[in-house]
This record gives structure tokens, sequence and C-alpha cells, in this order.
């Protein structure tokens, strides 16, 4: 609105007021070198026309000191207070949801690993997942006519609850009901899913995979990659020099050809069509359709591979109980070696304890040498400090030594009598066992010298026996 004023300043000034009445303005129609306003008379113009708010002083003082220099212009004397709207809430994640693929890792000697792209968002049970960050109140403002302005309150977030995820009574914060991986679906939904699935190849366009659930592969592992599951790990394809373990089972459909590069490693059992040059662990069952071929494989419980094919040729194969299998070596007489019996960990620990004994045992005999020259030095009184003080640090390396071997030869036994208790053990082989193979029981160890089929080979009396069956 506009309006004009009779009288001084009231009859050389218009004042306007915008639209929203959060600015008024002062403009100078009548003015000489001679005019002149005082700050009150146009403080009191402005207030008889209701303007209360924000009067703009340093402005008002100009205008009052010089009018002819603001003549026709609109001058802003007075500003409102504008209202600040509130915040809208949000939700504050604890893990960066946009950042799984962030590129490869820098190592500390700065090489780059383009195997370890991919971070995922693991989470454990319970394990908080989100936080909502409340919507702050809007503040008034206030316009020149002194009348309130509102404000807006900030809008309050939600959170969007897919599966497997659950809130505080509040509303507040966002907790996981399973071990899995965090993934937003369709409208911002949060899941916590037990399964994380590859569509395709494990290799440089996935990176290395470690998941707090199981791990299903719909192609290949590739040579060099790693994957790592608190759960089961399935590949529908094949998986060659790669790192598998998993807390839970590990079934591989196409089979595993490594080159004896890699390792696959269960909690509980591996399932495989075939297995080349591969080595395999297994806390409970190896169980492998067609044929192990000069590979590694160790099972707490047992080895089945006695298929169609059911063929197993060169390398070591362990089992805690029994193996089955239709054929066990080949006509060119390939070592097989098969052993039952003990558990293949507590077999390797005892070899490893031989091997230990073995070496402190030489460690202590030149100990010894070297602490009778050094006796005989202190008999004739030439014993330096030098050599004393080396006197001393080889007693004590010899206590040391000593105390170590005993503990060695202690666990050796331990580990000798879990080899005689072996009573269920056995290797059973439904077709044909050439010469060449090895089967060990426990302790005992019997070499095929001929070849026989249709086989057990037991522990009986103190020795190895072949029990004919089928």
């Amino acid at each position: 609105m506009t309006a004009e004023y009779a009288g001084s300043p009231e009859s050389s000034v218009a004042l306007s007021l915008s639209e929203d009445k959060m600015s008024a303005y002062l403009q100078v129609m009548e003015a000489d070198d001679n005019t002149r306003f005082s700050v009150e008379g146009l403080e009191r113009l402005l207030k008889a026309n209701g303007i209360v708010f924000g009067l703009i002083s340093e402005v008002l003082a100009n205008l009052a000191g010089a009018p002819k220099s603001f003549f026709a212009s609109n001058v802003k004397v007075a500003q409102g207070k504008p209202p600040q709207n509130g915040e809208n809430g949000s939700i504050r994640f604890l893990f960066d949801l946009d950042n799984e693929d962030s590129g490869p890792a820098v190592m500390e000697d700065g090489k780059v690993d383009y195997r370890e792209i991919r971070r995922l968002n693991n989470v454990s049970k319970g394990q908080l997942i989100a936080e909502r960050l409340p919507a702050t109140k809007g503040v008034p403002g206030m316009n020149v006519l002194g009348e309130t302005v509102m404000a807006k309150d900030g809008k309050e977030a939600r959170f969007a609850l897919g599966k497997n995820v659950v809130t505080d009574p509040e509303r507040s914060r966002l907790y996981a009901v399973i071990d899995g991986l965090i993934t937003l679906t369709e409208r911002n939904k949060i899941n916590v899913f037990p399964v994380y699935e590859v569509n395709g190849d494990v290799d440089y366009h996935t990176g290395n995979i470690d998941f707090i659930g199981t791990v299903v592969i719909r192609g290949n592992v590739l040579t060099g990659f790693r994957v790592k599951a608190a759960g089961d790990i399935r590949v529908t394809g094949g998986v060659e020099g790669a790192e598998l373990e998993a807390e839970g089972s590990i079934d591989i459909s196409a089979g595993i050809m490594a080159a004896n590069k890699g390792r696959v490693k269960a909690g509980r059992n591996v399932k495989s069509s075939f297995i080349q040059e591969g080595i395999i662990a297994a806390g409970e069952d190896v169980i492998v359709s067609q044929s192990i071929m000069h590979s590694q494989v160790s099972a707490g419980r047992s080895v089945i591979c006695k298929g169609a094919k059911g063929l197993i040729v060169g390398g070591l194969i362990q089992a805690g109980e029994k193996i089955e299998v239709r054929t066990v070596g080949n006509t060119m007489s390939t070592p097989t070696a098969l052993e039952v019996g003990v558990a293949p960990e507590l077999r390797n620990e005892l070899t490893q304890l031989r091997q230990s004994i073995k070496t402190i045992a030489e460690n202590i005999e030149k100990t010894d040498k070297a602490l009778i020259i050094l006796d005989g030095l202190a008999a004739s009184g030439s014993l330096t400090p030098e050599k004393l003080e080396m006197r001393t640090k080889l007693s004590h390396t010899k206590r040391n030594a000593n105390e170590e071997l005993a503990a060695a030869k202690e666990r050796v036994w331990e580990i000798e009598a879990a080899l005689d208790n072996i009573e269920k053990a056995h290797v059973n082989v439904v077709g044909t066992v050439y010469a060449g193979s090895k089967v060990v029981i426990g302790r005992y160890t019997r070499f095929v010298k001929d070849s026989t089929t249709r086989v057990s080979f037991r522990l009986s009396d103190g020795d190895i026996s072949l029990v004919s069956h089928f």
C-alpha cells in the first residue's frame, strides 16, 4: 500500500509496505538542499502508520540528514524478523549404506589390494542399526507491524521397517533381530537379510566377501579370492584356487579345481562333485560324489566318496571315524594315503610335536656342550664376567627347554592314548583298492601290496586286517 502525508516530513515523503508486511519503505517526494528531517519525526510518521518493529536507525538517520540524496528512491526503513521453520527429523545410520563398493583397499605399505573392494554392512543380532533424530520446533518471526508470523515445525522422521528389524518402545532406535546384512529396499525400507547373494562370479568385480550370515554364489569363485561366512557357503559353479571358510557347511555344485592353491574349510560339512589338487578341511564330513584327485582332505568325522565313480587317487585323506570310497588308487600304483581313527588336527599336531621334540632335544644338546666348556673355565678360575653372564643365561635357557620338552612329551602321550581308542574307525572300499595305497588306523599302518576288491580295513589284535564284505 502507498500513502502520502501533508506537513513536514509527512508532506514530503510517501510510505509503502511490502505485501508480506516484512518491509517498510519511505520515498522522498519533495526535497531541496535545505530540507532536513528529524529522526524522531520519521519515527513518529512510521509509528503513526503502525510500523513499530524492526526500524533501521542508521537508515533513518541518513535519510533525516540528507533527504534530497534519497529523492524518488524507495528506502527500506524497517525490516521484520522472518520466522525460522523447524528442521525435519532424519534417520542416522550407524553404517555407510552408500559406500559398500568403496574402491580397492590400500595396505600399510602403500600397495593396493584390488580384491578388497567390497565392505559388507554386517550386523549382529541385537546390534543398533540406526537412530531417529527428532525434528525441531519452528521459531516465530514478527513483521514490521509488530504482528507475530508463525513458523512451521519440522516433520518427524519415521523408520520404514523391513524384515528382521525392531524399534525400541520410543521408536527412536532401530535394532537387528538376526545376524545378517543391512539392506535398503523399495521406499527405503530397512532390512536385515540372513543371506548374501552374488549373481555371478566372485572376481575383481565383487572382490573378497566376509559376511556374518550365509553366502550364495551363483557362479564361480576364481583363484586368489576369499569368501568367509559365519553361516554356510553355497556355490552353484566351481571353485578355483580360492579361500573359502564357513562356520557352517560349504556346498560346491561344480567341483573344486584348486591347483594346490587356496583352501576350503568348513565348521561342519564340505560337499562337492569333485576335488582336484585341493586342500579341504571339515569339522564333520566331506562328501564327494565323483572323485578326489591329488588332494589333502581332512574331516573330523568321515570322508564319503562312493558314488558311481567314487575315486580317490593320490594325496592324503584323513577322517576321525571312517572313510567310505568306491576306488582307491589306480593301476599305476599312485601313492594314496587314507588315515582314520583320530581327529586329523590331532594327527597333524602329533607330527608337529615330534618335530618340535627333535628340535628342542638338539638345542639342549648344544647348550650342554657350551655349558661344559664354561664349567671348565669356572673350575680353572678363568671365567670372565662376560662368560659368567653367558653361563647364567644358558643355564636358564636349558631349564626352560627341559620344561618345554617335558610338556611336549606329555602331550604326545595324550594323543597316542587317543590313537589307541579307535574301535569304530574303519576304511570301507566298495570297489577296488590298488597297490601303492596306504591305510593308517590310529597308530597302525598297512601298505597295500596287491590290489583287492570289496574290503573293509579295521583294527584287530593290534594290526590292521582286511575284512571282505558286500
